[in-house]
């Protein structure tokens, strides 16, 4: 059997050349030291491959027209074999393609490999972040349920915002004016060839530029990058201990991307998929759409901008980081590597991290979003089955007041909490907020009755420390 293989592969290599093409690249030296702190990269290109595997696998079902696409995902989801599975790995191989991503580029800033020679090695890793991103926001377009309609919907109005070419990219993100089976093709033709063309050159470019200045080696303090003497000492450096990137260096990368992708189907397994929601409806405003976990940090950027300013950060922030990623390299080519002598580095990393963390909590919990599924309060907050009481509990619900309001913890987050409102407020004070609202609470004057009104703030009223009895009040 092992001579059957060798001569296969002999056969092989001496009609395609396999040795000739591969064997520079797999026996390259790499840094000895350059150890589990550079496995980031590789993972990524290991999530990539997950993805188009599996991407593959669900388009031979999915249909991109918008009559058949929420129906096809739901058979994929319900019926199809291993569909249910499959759906899941896309799904967790895209979150695990932007960790590594972003891990690989912390990395990279840490070590200061983005200096010379290395600079184009980081502008081709930064558009691979941003069509990784890309990918993952038009990929979850193709669900095409409310969240994916409302989502597009704010990314053309986010693009419409742009001078001179907003409307142009507004209809070019819709595929019209309205969002339709023109922008369902569309995205799906972004996603499923554009974006992945992107990625393939991209990272055939990167690799290239790998293999011809080599992997950075890490850091020293007192050890800085200098232009004219770098390139001889790294090399004279890498041929006295340098070790074959196969076996070598390789077997790190081999033993994290298999635990990645065994992470992936364990994930896929125990979770699935996320759920789809309702088929799109741009006519129900009472809807509550939100990104996927690592777009849901922007989520939170966006529902917190002050109005007076949005047009202004929704244009220059985006531009902003681009910018100061892009210039990076050459603001910094040259001078010292290790994160010792750069402490700013590790405060911009951070930062960095915290901010998109805490900015992550806020739109997990979006306190700015009513809760459209309050359901009525129990006869045990309320403190009544019958009577005014009860029937104001069943007005805040039927009018919505809920959806904004807490009471004892069940509601919404979008207003102020009312569990003791009446420790703050007089009967006066209640009745001319509810008649006349107030910064995003509508008015109710017009739209409830008196009988409504009274047993309302009623009701409200009973809204005090201590003021609700021990047994229900009949």
């Amino acid at each position: 059997m092992k001579r059957f293989f060798q001569n296969t592969w002999g056969w092989l290599d001496d009609r395609l050349g396999l040795s000739d093409m591969l064997g520079p690249s797999l026996k390259h030296l790499v840094p000895r030291d350059a150890k589990w702190w550079y496995v980031f990269g590789s993972a990524t290109l290991v999530a990539f491959i997950v993805q188009v595997i599996t991407g593959v696998a669900l388009a031979f079902s999915y249909v991109p027209s918008s009559s058949q696409a929420y129906d096809t995902l739901k058979f994929i989801t319900d019926e199809a074999p291993l569909g249910h599975f499959l759906r899941g790995l896309h799904y967790y191989g895209a979150s695990a393609m932007v960790l590594m991503v972003g891990a690989h580029m912390a990395q990279t800033f840490l070590f200061g490999a983005y200096k010379y020679p290395r600079e184009m090695n980081w502008s081709t890793g930064v558009l691979l972040l941003a069509f990784t991103l890309v990918m993952g926001f038009t990929g979850q377009l193709l669900r095409w349920d409310q969240t994916a309609a409302w989502s597009v919907v704010v990314a053309a109005e986010q693009a419409g915002r742009i001078p001179y070419i907003g409307g142009w990219l507004a209809s070019f993100i819709l595929g019209g004016t309205t969002i339709g089976g023109a922008t369902l093709s569309r995205f799906f033709a972004i996603h499923v060839f554009l974006i992945p063309a992107f990625i393939f050159g991209f990272v055939f470019l990167h690799l290239w530029l790998v293999l011809r200045h080599g992997i950075s080696d890490p850091p020293k303090p007192g050890k800085p990058v200098d232009p004219k003497t770098y390139k001889k000492e790294y090399h004279e450096e890498l041929h006295r201990t340098g070790v074959p990137f196969w076996p070598d260096g390789a077997w790190r990368d081999m033993v994290f991307g298999t635990a990645l992708i065994i992470g992936i189907v364990v994930l896929a397994i125990v979770f699935g998929p996320p759920p789809i929601e309702n088929p799109p409806d741009p006519s129900i405003l009472q809807a509550d759409p939100r990104p996927d976990w690592y777009l849901l940090w922007y989520f939170a950027v966006l529902a917190l901008i002050p109005p007076q300013i949005e047009g202004y950060v929704m244009i220059l922030a985006p531009a902003l980081i681009g910018v100061i990623l892009f210039l990076a390299p050459i603001l910094g080519s040259k001078g010292e590597r290790h994160w010792s002598r750069r402490p700013w580095s590790i405060a911009v990393v951070l930062l960095s991290v915290l901010m998109i963390g805490s900015l992550w909590i806020a739109g997990a919990k979006s306190p700015w979003s009513p809760n459209f599924e309050a359901e009525p309060l129990p006869a045990s907050v309320v403190g009544a089955t019958s009577g005014p009481v009860a029937r104001g509990a069943q007005v805040f619900h039927d009018r919505a007041c809920i959806n904004c309001h807490l009471i004892e913890s069940l509601g919404g987050r979008r207003g102020p909490d009312l569990t003791f409102v009446s420790d703050r407020l007089t009967e006066s004070d209640i009745i001319i907020r509810i008649l006349n609202g107030g910064n995003n609470m509508p008015a109710f004057g017009n739209t409830l009755k008196p009988q409504e009104m009274e047993d309302l703030v009623t009701f409200l009223q009973t809204r005090r420390k201590g003021a609700r009895p021990a047994k229900l009040a009949q």
